[in-house]
């Protein structure tokens, strides 16, 4: 297993605080080397990888372009995605602890199994459900394997949205598992003093009307870390 790990982020115009601090919480806990990489939709499209149209149900702007991970990856090795509206609380070394082993995955998700309790989210943005819901938000590919090779710019360009974020291009058995506290969704679960990641899928506390919202103090305490001269000098590897 490789000794460093490569991390793509969706990236939204409407959320450019979400990608920073999330960054800020990988690098300062990381205990190996770490490259991290905006997917930003509007450069694929100047660079005429990306040309679909947004649909109705594309809440934001990395919604499709996360299956372009392994493609700009050049099919080679493990490469993480993840949603910008998280904050990592652990050291994310622990995700090749994890799927050790395992290698025969094609991608790791966590197997979310539940049904949103609201029907709209951050921004008035449509909440929609369907099955697998949630488990494209935090993925390990495996890069090389031929699942992920199917994951070419034509095909994520014309496939639709629920052939990708259900998974359609990996069988079943190919979908590695990891536990979910590594995407903890907040206020759809309760609140988990062992998250690793916390997801804040409904709409985070950059937003004003969710500064109240569970575990709202973790980011906010992340964003005043990322603000203070030296706040990033604490024990690499340890903090919590």
């Amino acid at each position: 297993m490789s000794d460093n790990i490569r991390i793509f982020i969706g990236f939204d115009t409407k959320e450019p605080i979400a990608l920073h601090v999330l960054m800020h919480s990988i690098l300062r806990r990381a205990s190996i080397p770490v490259s991290i990489t905006p997917i930003v939709q509007e450069q694929l499209r100047k660079a005429g990888i990306y040309t679909r149209e947004r649909g109705p149900t594309e809440s934001t702007e990395f919604s499709m372009t996360r299956f372009l991970v392994p493609y700009l990856s050049n099919y080679v090795g493990i490469s993480v995605f993840m949603d910008c509206d998280m904050v990592c609380l652990v050291d994310l070394a622990q995700l090749l602890e994890e799927i050790q082993g395992d290698g025969f995955k094609d991608v790791w998700v966590c197997k979310h199994d539940y049904t949103p309790k609201d029907t709209v989210k951050f921004l008035g943005q449509p909440q929609t459900a369907y099955p697998r819901k949630n488990w494209s938000s935090f993925m390990l590919f495996n890069c090389a394997n031929q699942a992920c090779r199917r994951l070419t710019p034509e095909y994520v360009n014309k496939a639709t949205g629920l052939e990708l974020h259900r998974f359609k291009w990996c069988e079943d058995d190919r979908i590695g598992s990891l536990s979910l506290a590594w995407n903890h969704l907040v206020g759809e679960y309760e609140p988990a003093a062992n998250a690793k990641i916390l997801h804040y899928t409904l709409g985070g506390p950059w937003f004003e009307d969710y500064k109240e919202s569970d575990h709202a103090k973790e980011w906010l305490s992340e964003r005043d870390a990322m603000m203070q001269p030296g706040a990033s000098t604490l024990t690499l590897g340890t903090i919590r």
